[in-house]
């Protein structure tokens, strides 16, 4: 519970908009624009619109391009999430105008690399609160919401129509480092998201359910589940063990089960988000 708190103060919420926010921004004012490449999303957009007019900056662009979407931020999410929203917006506007540095990279594929880990970094940390930076951010959390489609995938695919679209207007080779930079964004804010909410799925196939299931919940404080099964070879009905683990208590597992009974079939899967009691709490925008 305290965690759970912790998660919706309003303290948290906002330093994680605004590191992100600054971090974004230094992946973008330093690395992306001083390499004459594009990003995905709102932020593309601006750039593209600051490339081809010369006014104003890519903040102002940003921000300008926001407002219709706010709108949908407020109907579809929640007013704090766009309350959020509207802060980060403005802390990513106001970042891009200040950064005057330059990370000097020759290689454009090194900093297409360094763009991407950078862009999302700080955009998988503003995730990771209850708001986003505004943009493309919201229509991805508004169809992660009601549809459950993944944010990364929803960006990247958003992004490779912006640079499809870009054809003919821009160098060939940096639309094609942009792309290769999108995708690396997309990739790192998955993992930014799920980072600490990836588990371990076990299933034990064993003669002695019951105990191995006592260890795994007196020795690793974990809970665990009988699924009913049947052996196809012998025909006798199974207690198979059903447990979610993180992956630092796997070789325990592995070591309670095999101790028991040698004979056991054990089978680990990759879990990437696990909500309820004793793992992480289902995030309310």
């Amino acid at each position: 519970m305290q965690f759970k708190n912790i998660t919706y103060s309003i303290p948290w919420n906002l330093f994680l908009i605004t590191l992100g926010s600054i971090i974004f921004s230094i992946g973008l004012k330093a690395i992306v624009i001083p390499n004459g490449m594009i990003t995905g999303g709102f932020s593309g957009a601006g750039i593209l619109i600051y490339y081809y007019s010369g006014i104003f900056t890519p903040g102002i662009w940003y921000l300008l391009l926001n407002i219709p979407i706010f709108i949908l931020g407020w109907i579809f999410v929640s007013k704090r999430f766009l309350l959020y929203s509207l802060y980060g917006a403005v802390i990513i506007t106001i970042a891009i105008d200040l950064i005057q540095f330059e990370i000097a990279l020759k290689d454009l594929m090194l900093a297409t690399i360094a763009g991407g880990a950078v862009l999302g970094a700080g955009a998988g940390i503003v995730f990771r609160s209850l708001g986003s930076v505004g943009g493309n951010d919201i229509i991805a959390i508004i169809l992660n919401q009601k549809f459950g489609i993944r944010i990364g995938t929803y960006n990247f695919c958003f992004n490779l129509i912006l640079f499809l679209c870009s054809f003919g207007s821009l160098n060939t080779e940096l639309i094609l480092y942009s792309m290769t930079m999108s995708y690396i964004t997309s990739q790192v804010i998955e993992y930014c998201i799920t980072m600490f909410n990836q588990r371990k799925t076990i299933f034990i196939v064993s003669d002695k359910p019951k105990e191995i299931a006592a260890q795994i919940l007196t020795n690793l404080k974990r809970g665990a589940t009988f699924i009913k099964g049947e052996g196809t070879y012998t025909g006798r009905p199974k207690d198979i063990i059903l447990t979610v683990v993180n992956t630092f208590q796997i070789k325990r597992v592995e070591e309670i089960v095999f101790t028991i009974d040698p004979d056991a079939f054990l089978i680990t899967e990759n879990t990437f988000n696990v909500l309820g009691k004793g793992f992480s709490q289902r995030k309310v925008y």
